[in-house]
């Protein structure tokens, strides 16, 4: 049986408005679009902000806030 790898659910340049839920060890803060991990760099648990999605690896992501 051929098994694909799984695509995120996401594609770098998309916009989300999300809620950060945590903080990773390099202290970027975390949330998750449609179950998959995104990190933030400059926030903090419970900001609200838009992102914009800049580099999407197998099992994670990584965005920027946009003003």
């Amino acid at each position: 049986m051929d098994q694909s790898p799984k695509t995120a659910p996401i594609q770098e340049g998309e916009e989300y408005d999300v809620k950060i839920e945590d903080v990773g060890k390099e202290g970027d803060g975390i949330t998750r679009v449609e179950g998959f991990v995104v990190f933030v760099p400059d926030t903090k648990v419970g900001d609200e902000v838009k992102v914009k999605i800049t580099s999407v690896r197998r099992r994670f992501a990584f965005a920027e806030k946009v003003e």
